[in-house]
């Protein structure tokens, strides 16, 4: 049976079961079975198959030069996942290797797996850890109304503009007309998310410049 077209949602699906309480294809090591199923997708699996995501990602952080050292041999696709006629971990030709001549425990065994897996999720997390972080920032123009007509709207722009904090930037402004002569003015600034809240700035021209603005209201907030 195997898992079948392994790029499919199918096939991934199938994958994703298969490695849910596994770390590897076959066995407690890596090996040329995961090369095989490694090969078989044409791209990492989506978000939403975590099981499966997590083994691509593991098998993708060794270089090409220690997928070639893993053990085992390629075989054909089919033979491995659900249902596939592949003996883990074992050669064609290694019927022998199940005779242990030097009287190894399994505990020895089990201890130097877990310190090869811990190993292996270790290099994995500081590459992880390596890759620059994406910083949420938001693109908003604010619509900021007189309190009359006789307000001075350059002013308020000065004002405004002398507003600091970090993760603030500032952008281009103009005057729109609005009723009988009123023009409101028109701003633009930039903000990082975690650090900046649209609603404190809002808040705080209302509350500082009370004898030249009537209201402050959002004119657009767009991600960047």
């Amino acid at each position: 049976m195997g898992f079948g077209d392994l790029k499919s949602r199918a096939g991934q699906q199938a994958l994703d079961a298969f490695v849910a309480d596994k770390s590897y294809i076959e066995g407690f090591q890596p090996s040329q079975a995961d090369v095989v199923v490694f090969a078989a997708l044409s791209q990492p699996p989506p978000a939403d198959l975590p099981n499966a995501l997590r083994w691509f990602n593991h098998i993708k952080s060794y270089s090409d030069a220690e997928k070639k050292g893993f053990g085992g041999q390629k075989k054909d696709l089919a033979t491995y996942g659900p249902g596939g006629d592949a003996k883990p971990g074992k050669d064609d030709d290694d019927d022998d290797d199940d005779i242990d001549l030097f009287g190894s425990s399994d505990e020895e065994e089990a201890a130097e797996v877990a310190a090869l897996k811990q190993k292996r999720l270790e290099e994995y997390s500081a590459k992880k850890a390596k890759k620059p972080t994406v910083i949420a920032k938001s693109n908003i123009v604010l619509d900021i109304k007189p309190l009359d007509d006789e307000t001075d709207m350059a002013e308020v722009e000065q004002k405004v503009r002398t507003i600091a904090m970090d993760g603030l930037l500032w952008g281009a402004a103009k005057l729109v007309p609005v009723a009988f002569g009123i023009k409101k003015l028109q701003i633009a600034m930039v903000v990082e998310d975690a650090k900046v809240s649209v609603d404190d700035i809002t808040e705080k021209i209302e509350a500082d410049y009370e004898d030249y603005v009537q209201s402050v209201d959002i004119h657009l907030f767009q991600k960047i």
